[in-house]
Order: C-alpha cells, then structure tokens, then sequence
C-alpha cells in the first residue's frame, strides 16, 4: 500500500536530517572537521548551527582565508521541483533590502556526492550572538528576563523588517521592456515560480583577488558584512568558478538580473510601481538573529511569499493549508492557517498574529500556546489557537505591552493592527519607558 505523499516526506526528511547530523557528529568524534569543496574551494564545517526540514545551518570556515559563514545547507531530492523551492529562498534574500534583514552574500547548487538529488548552498553572515531564542533560553536557565525597553527595542526593528516585506513595491513593466511583466514581479502563491536559469559563474579572477572578494570579519552598518575588492557592488560574488573545475552552479542569471533591474530603474524613473505586499509566514525567536551591535536581524525566509492569495475553491484552501502546516511553526501560526476557508483571501495580517506570539515569547521565555495543558497534558495547539485561549503569567511587564500582544492575537484577521499600527503602539509604549 502506498504512503501518503506527506508522510512520505516526513520520511524523507528524517532520513536526511539523520544523514546531516551523523556527517556533523562524525566529525567532531574523529577531531577532524567534515569539508566540502566547492569551485574549487575548501569550506571547514565547524558546527551544526540549526536544522529543519531538509534543510542544515553549518558554521563553516573557509579554509583559505579563515573566514567564517553561517552556510545553510538544502537538499533537494526531487530535482528541479525542489531546486525552484529553495531557489525562491534566494531570491526573497535578495528582493528585500533593508538593515534589518540578513543579506545573502552567495549561493550556489551542486550534485549530492552521496547522489540524492542536489544541494542549493546558501552563504550568510555570521551572528556570533545567535538569535532570539537563544536569549530566551539563557533567561531561562539564569532566572532572568529583558528589561521592558530592551524587549521592545527587538521588537520594534523585527516589525521595522517585517514593514519592508509588507510594504513591498514592485515595478512595473515599462513598454520598453515588456519582458518584465507583473506575472514576473508578483507571482501568485498558487503557482510555482520559474527559477532563474542556472549560469556557471566565471569572472576571470585569480585566486588572491578572489579571495579579496570575500566578506570581511566586521559587520557593515546594514548588519552584513563588507566586501573589499573591485568596486561592484553586492552583485560580488562570493568565490569564482576554477577553469578545472565544475561540480558548482551559481545562481544569479546575469541575463535576468539585467532586465529586471532595467524594469526596476524604468519603473522607478516613471513611478510605476505597485504595492505587492510580501508575508515572511514563519516570524518566530528563532528566526531572528541579534547582530554584533544588538540590533535584530529577520532571517530564513524559506516560507516568504505574496500575501494576499484569494481562496476560491477547496482544493486552494487545502493547498494553503498544507504549505502551511509544512512551513508555518505550529505555536507561531495564525489560526486562518490552521483551517483555511473558502472565499477568504489570506494577507499578511499572518505575520502579525506570528509578532503577537513573538512578543509574548519574549515576555514570557514560550508561545502563549506552548503551556502545561498543550505541552504536558495532551492538549492541542491547533484548538488553543484558532480559540485564541492563553493567559498572561504574571509579571513586572506595563499593562501597555499585555494590550499590545493582545491587539496582535485576535482570531479575526481584521481585528488586527496592520504592522504600520504595530509599530506605531510600540513606540508610544517606548517613550513612556
């Protein structure tokens, strides 16, 4: 008898977490660091990072220059389908420019040595402070907590980042330049993306100036890090392709770059752009690092997509449903995802019940849906959820901030702030402090 489809990649991915975790653990058994090269350079696998899914975080060191980076690691075992998937990661790294969102500094795909499929390689900055869930935990485990300032500093530059992707301005496509149309620029969530075509990355550099391509240790002012070499700008690439070797692929179709961003430059000399708001639809702790100088970082926006997605029929309401239930961490999920009706359209007021649980996570050191009856006593997170049903613990924290998470958690999507309100209630609670 056949196995359901998602049981089936419930299998799968287990296998490849076990597979990741045993090539990470075996290293550090054997006192000798797992390596992988590629185009023709050495990465160091220090650490395992984080996991999930069929995806690793690794601190990885490169060992030519002693750099580090966070290198996130993706398998992809159903070929090109799973390729798009996390080539859709890549290109939201790239959509949204701001100071508190992590920057991609490269990435690249290659053939599973082990032959699974292909591996989608994604270099990051490295936080060495983690993120907030980190905190969270070593509050928990030193009896202590942030200060009400503190935690709603964090807050406000995570809803500042989460603004840039609900605020998203597309351009739209000049005469000119009909092959940037807005299918193009704001594809429907119902529908897979087309990924850019891969092209093998050859800039001609030797192996000295492409190392002084490379991202220093220091973080820049837009939480990142710097590049030193040939004045061009982020489109850098990390390393470049060896004449003798060609196991990489590096992402980036020149050809599509040069006509969006020319669709970018004639839209924005017209003014022809078009709201086009984006949900991240995975807002947690976890996915929030804290930068070198304390500012909060929005990362992994493998769950990002269009917000606003009109549910006409069932089989969309259970589609939604599902990339929601595989995508969505169920303790930060909104409740419309958790049974998606039809002739609804779901938005980005997602992101806003994730701040809520966010916030409250912060406050209290867990979501308000994590508790001794759904935890411990066999109660369900989905009920407690879509019922809205948590208390606030008490606490030293100002009535202001209790209102503030309970304006966010209201069952009703239309009962909740926009992240413009949200931010706006967060300062006015900031300059009573």
């Amino acid at each position: 008898m056949a196995l359901p489809p998602q049981l089936m990649h419930t299998i799968e991915s287990l296998k490849f977490q076990a597979k990741d975790a045993f090539w990470a653990l075996s290293s550090c058994i054997c006192q000798q660091s797992a390596k992988i090269k590629i185009n023709g350079r050495t990465f160091k696998i220090v650490k395992v990072l984080g996991e999930g899914g069929f995806s690793f975080v690794y601190l990885a060191q490169d060992e030519h220059s002693g750099r580090q980076f966070a290198l996130k690691k993706i398998r992809c075992p159903g070929g090109n389908e799973d390729v798009r998937q996390a080539m859709r990661e890549v290109e939201a790294y790239r959509r949204f420019k701001h100071p508190n969102i992590i920057r991609i500094l490269d990435s690249a795909v290659v053939q599973d040595p082990a032959g699974d499929g292909q591996v989608v390689y994604l270099f990051l900055p490295l936080y060495k402070r983690g993120n907030l869930q980190d905190a969270i935990n070593a509050n928990s485990i030193n009896g202590t907590h942030f200060s009400e300032k503190e935690m709603l500093r964090m807050f406000k530059g995570t809803c500042e980042a989460v603004r840039a992707m609900h605020d998203y301005r597309a351009p739209i496509a000049s005469r000119s330049n009909p092959r940037v149309s807005r299918e193009n620029q704001s594809s429907s969530a119902n529908r897979r993306p087309q990924p850019p075509r891969n092209v093998h990355a050859d800039n001609g550099h030797s192996d000295d100036e492409d190392d002084a391509m490379l991202p220093q240790p220091e973080g820049d002012a837009d939480g990142g890090y710097s590049y030193h070499g040939p004045a061009r700008g982020s489109s850098v690439p990390l390393m470049s392709r060896s004449p003798d070797e060609g196991e990489a692929i590096f992402d980036g179709d020149e050809e599509l770059a040069r006509i969006q961003q020319s669709g970018v430059e004639n839209g924005a000399a017209a003014g022809e752009t078009e709201l086009v708001p984006y949900a991240h639809r995975d807002l947690k702790p976890g996915n929030v690092m804290i930068s070198d100088e304390g500012r909060p970082i929005l990362m992994d926006f493998g769950s990002a997509m269009t917000a606003r997605i009109k549910i006409e029929n069932r089989s969309q309401a259970l589609l939604q449903q599902d990339i929601a239930a595989e995508q969505c961490t169920m303790a930060y999920r909104a409740p419309e995802l958790f049974d998606v009706k039809t002739g609804v359209t779901l938005d980005e007021k997602v992101d806003i019940w994730s701040l809520g649980c966010t916030l409250f996570a912060l406050a209290y050191s867990h979501s308000p849906f994590e508790n001794t009856q759904t935890t411990e006593q066999g109660g369900s997170i989905a009920m407690a959820v879509m019922n809205a049903q948590y208390k606030h613990p008490s606490s030293q924290y100002s009535q202001g901030l209790k209102d503030l998470i309970d304006a966010m958690l209201k069952v009703n999507p239309q009962e909740r702030p926009d992240i413009h309100q949200v931010i706006e209630m967060t300062d006015k609670l900031l300059q009573r402090l």
